[in-house]
């Protein structure tokens, strides 16, 4: 068994959200400084940055998982984690046929770059990223776990597009074996008012919008990975999460 820190959610210069120096190589060589070793990238609505994410990150000693902030019709936020990069391609496939398109504003929202394996801009998605799917919270958990993806809502503890907030509870059905808190100081109250997240498995991770606020080596799972294949880290990681 061993240590394996992580951020589990980290926007790319692809959310219009993310600042533009947010792109694969800085995120993957920022996680190396703050001593990470698991890093899942997670924009808004697409997962057209992970193929680059997946170069940046094996040359950066870290083992990178595909993944996406699904915003669902309701507006709640769910992260979506893949064990590969194909089936992260599939569900963005099937995610794009549901997205409303709207126009972006660059100049309210922000840019969608698109980054190649050398993180260069290779181009950009026009339309509006974050704003609601047509995919209900039943629907897009049932896509996700199709294509053999793990998924749980996200930052359950804050306002905006937390499925608590959202809902004004934390609902029995869908379920979910993981939620995630943006704020560790958050997760005991939560406990103690919303009893049946007790079960479930606790996961701290950044949002990370900003190269700076990445998380440090402060949040870690205790994987088996003998013998060592970043693929079996992989893999050992979905088991505890799944």
């Amino acid at each position: 068994m061993r240590k394996y820190f992580y951020d589990m959610h980290i926007h790319s210069c692809l959310s219009p959200c993310g600042d533009d120096d947010m792109t694969p190589a800085n995120i993957a060589g920022m996680a190396a400084i703050n001593g990470l070793n698991i890093v899942a990238l997670c924009d808004h609505n697409t997962v057209k940055n992970c193929p680059a994410f997946f170069h940046a990150c094996k040359a950066n000693g870290i083992i990178p998982i595909a993944g996406m902030e699904l915003t669902t019709a309701e507006d709640i936020h769910i992260i979506c984690l893949f064990k590969s990069l194909d089936a992260a391609v599939g569900f963005g496939e099937q995610v794009d046929k549901n997205r409303n398109l709207i126009p972006n504003r660059t100049d309210i929202f922000g840019n969608q770059y698109i980054i190649d394996s050398d993180d260069n801009i290779a181009g950009t998605d026009e339309n509006l990223l974050p704003n609601a799917t047509n995919l209900t919270l039943e629907q897009g958990v049932c896509l996700c776990r199709s294509l053999g993806g793990v998924c749980y809502p996200a930052h359950v503890d804050r306002q905006a597009n937390g499925i608590i907030a959202t809902l004004g509870t934390f609902p029995d059905e869908p379920h979910f074996s993981c939620v995630e808190f943006n704020c560790a100081e958050n997760i005991e109250p939560y406990l103690q008012k919303y009893p049946n997240l007790r079960d479930k498995k606790i996961i701290v991770s950044s949002d990370a919008h900003y190269l700076w606020n990445i998380n440090e080596a402060d949040n870690s799972f205790e994987l088996d990975d003998e013998p060592y294949s970043s693929t079996l880290v992989r893999e050992r990681l979905f088991e505890v999460i799944g």
